[in-house]
This record gives C-alpha cells, structure tokens and sequence, in this order.
C-alpha cells in the first residue's frame, strides 16, 4: 500500500472520528444544559463587557469564578457611586452565572434602593432630573429582579423579594398605578408559595396585598379565612385585622365592635389594635368596618369627644415630590 493511499484512509478515519465525537458531544452538552450543570454560551456584549482575559477564562468553564471578581468591582463601583457601572457589571454577572440567586438579589438592591436613595438626596441635580433618575431606578430594579425570576422560575426567594419591592410605601409613587402593584405582588407571593418550598410568612404576605386590591376584597377574605383557619401561628395582628375589615366589607351590617372584640381581644386591647391599623393610612390597607368599632369601644371605654382617634389626623400618603423640592 503506498504512501498516499494509507494517509488518505488514515484522514478519512480521522474525520469520521471527529464527525462522531462532535455529534456524541454536541447531545452531551444538550443534556448537561438540560439539566442544569452548564449554561449557554456568552453572548458578545458579555465577552466585551468581560474583557478577552476573564472572556477566556469563563469561555473555558470557570464563569463562577469571573463572576465572583466582577462582584468585587461592582462593590467598588457601588462605593463610588457609579451606578451604570454597576447596573453593566451586574448584567454581566447574571450572564455568567443566571442561577446564582444572590446576584439578582444584589444587583436589584443596588438599583431600586442605594441608586434610587441617591438621586432622591442629591441636591446637586435639578430636581426634574433627580426624580426621573429615583425612579427609573426602581423600575430597573424591578426589572432586573424580574429577569432574575425568569431565570429561576421556582425560586421563592426572588418571588418574595419583588413582592417587597412591589409593597414597599417609599415606592408606591414609583410605579404610578398602586392597584397594580398590589395585584402584581400577590401574584408573586403566590407563585412563591406554590413552589411548596416558602415559609409561612410568604403565604400571609400575599393576603397583604392581595386584600389591597380594590375589587379582589372575596378573594382575599376566602384567603385569611384559609389562613386563620391553620391556627395560632397563623394568626398575626395583621391577618386578624384584616379578616376583621374584609368581614366588614362583606357584610356592611355587621355588628363591628363584638366583631373586634373577638378576633382582637379585650376593648383595650381591641382598641389599641384597630388604632393602630387606622394609622397606618399610608400603606393603603383597607380600613372597613374599623371607624365604627373605634366609635363604638371609645363609648364603652370612655374616652371624651375631643381625644376621639377619629378627630385627629391621619399620617399622609409618601409624597416623593418633598424630597424633590430642595
């Protein structure tokens, strides 16, 4: 057999050989994909956000590890206030490591909390500018924890925290339309719950705001009854509360002071409750029935006109245009 014969059977071989492997390898990689153990591969933005060092480095495995580096600098940037450094080096970061909850976590703080919080303090911008930067802040932390769950669809974590996000009374003129945030957040604490993985809070979280929703007031009455119905644990003052006006607002008859006094507890202790609650106006918790039975146990407890609860002034709603006066 000559020369020339055996090497092109010996290429031949060769490339069947390859052909092989890179089929067997191409389905490998689907099913480590598949499951979970590798990641799909940097996109160009990421590598040029990365740099060609760290690019080759996360190019050969080891993104984990670039992503802990990039952490660093996103802590420097953080310290120095360059929050569009930061807002790039962390969608750097969950582009090289997408199941890594903390660094959703983090970077949707940096941008909804510190970056927001910094805007709405710096006296050096106009205050047009200032409020447009507050809040366009929120709304890409908003978005970035929303990546972040559509990464981790069954992580109750992420669902929990945007849930916060959602409620948090310092950001209600954030997001404009409050009934939709509302609605937005039960469903989130919802979808938290249902991973079956949530401690008990989440699920009462999501009667908080689902009992603020303006027309969902059943739905929600159905959920505190579930709730209170799974015993002391369950029974926060809040919950108690709030199954206290949802029965109010279903039943606008109801006799609201024996109601208090059995979900509540003795008149000084209901009282104090329902007062408490009739403060909290700027959470925008509805308040059924709790007007009446204030009324009503400041008779039986004595309590003059002039001192009434009901005459004084309710905490205002947040109104971020103060801070944007100075």
């Amino acid at each position: 057999m000559n020369a020339w014969l055996k090497t092109g059977i010996l290429l031949i071989a060769l490339l069947a050989f390859g052909a092989a492997r890179l089929s067997y390898e191409s389905g490998l990689h689907r099913e480590f994909r598949a499951a979970g153990l590798m990641v799909p591969r940097l996109d160009i933005g990421s590598r040029g956000r990365i740099g060609q060092t760290s690019s080759a480095v996360a190019l050969a495995g080891l993104r984990t590890l670039v992503a802990t580096f990039l952490n660093l600098r996103a802590y420097t940037a953080f310290t120095d206030r360059r929050w569009g450094d930061v807002e790039q080096t962390f969608d750097t970061m969950v582009d090289l490591a997408p199941h890594t909850r903390s660094y959703w976590d983090l970077g949707s703080w940096h941008l909804a909390y510190n970056a927001a919080s910094y805007y709405l303090n710096d006296s050096k911008l106009p205050p047009l500018r200032r409020r447009e930067a507050w809040r366009s802040h929120i709304w890409k932390g908003r978005a970035f924890m929303e990546r972040g769950i559509a990464n981790n669809p069954n992580d109750w974590r992420l669902l929990a925290n945007l849930g916060l996000l959602l409620t948090d009374p310092n950001k209600f003129p954030a997001f404009r339309d409050i009934n939709a945030s509302f609605a937005a957040a039960a469903e989130c604490y919802q979808k938290s719950a249902d991973t079956g993985k949530a401690p008990g809070f989440v699920h009462r979280a999501g009667l908080y705001a689902l009992a603020r929703v303006a027309g969902k007031e059943a739905e929600a009455l159905r959920l505190a009854r579930e709730l209170y119905a799974q015993g002391p644990k369950s029974r926060t003052p809040t919950l108690r509360m709030l199954l206290f006006v949802l029965e109010a607002h279903e039943n606008p008859s109801m006799n609201t002071e024996l109601r208090a006094l059995e979900l509540l507890g003795p008149p000084e202790k209901a009282y104090a409750a329902l007062a408490a609650h009739w403060q909290r106006s700027r959470e925008r918790f509805p308040v059924f029935g709790v007007s009446s039975a204030i009324e009503a146990l400041e008779k039986s407890l004595s309590i003059p006109k002039e001192k009434s609860l009901l005459g004084q002034a309710l905490p205002p709603p947040p109104d971020v245009d103060d801070g944007f006066r100075n």
